[in-house]
């Protein structure tokens, strides 16, 4: 006979979502350091503490969930308790907009990669995620965005 178990309540589920050292991150993290880049995590020098931070390029990445950041077209809104999660998102929107301006004043390059990239039906191969991320290093340009392959690799 087997035991079944309870299932966790919205909170318990909650809990367990984590900020630091995601399975995407990790992804990314790992696959840098196997082509040879040395980076820093999560310096808190740094405005928004980026995800991965690469100092001889002058370049930081951030690897967002696309719900928690409220990705236009694939991070849907909660259809329950409207009144808690939009604001929320919009919240992490506009942190996320800001922090992207102070390190664009003080210096620093700024690659957005998106959960989409990663997991689901638009999803990358990881050489591919990973070559993409390394022709950015090394361009030279501002910023750039990566998203899932539903949309078009033109707007690096």
């Amino acid at each position: 006979m087997a035991i079944q178990k309870k299932p966790l309540t919205r909170s318990e589920q909650m809990a367990r979502v984590r900020s630091k050292n995601t399975k995407p991150e990790l992804l990314i993290r790992l696959g840098l350091h196997a082509r040879g880049r040395r980076y820093r995590l999560h310096q808190k020098s740094l405005p928004g503490t980026p995800d991965i931070v690469l100092r001889r390029f002058d370049a930081v990445i951030e690897v967002r969930g696309c719900f928690w950041h409220g990705h236009k077209g694939c991070g849907r809104r909660p259809k329950s308790r409207q009144e808690f999660w939009n604001p929320k998102i919009d919240r992490n929107r506009e942190r996320d907009a800001g922090n992207e301006r102070a390190l664009f004043e003080a210096g620093w390059r700024v690659l957005i990669v998106w959960e989409c990239c990663m997991v689901g039906k638009g999803r990358w191969s990881t050489e591919d995620l990973l070559d993409t991320i390394e022709d950015w290093l090394v361009s030279g340009r501002e910023f750039g965005e990566l998203e899932g392959r539903i949309v078009s690799r033109e707007n690096l």
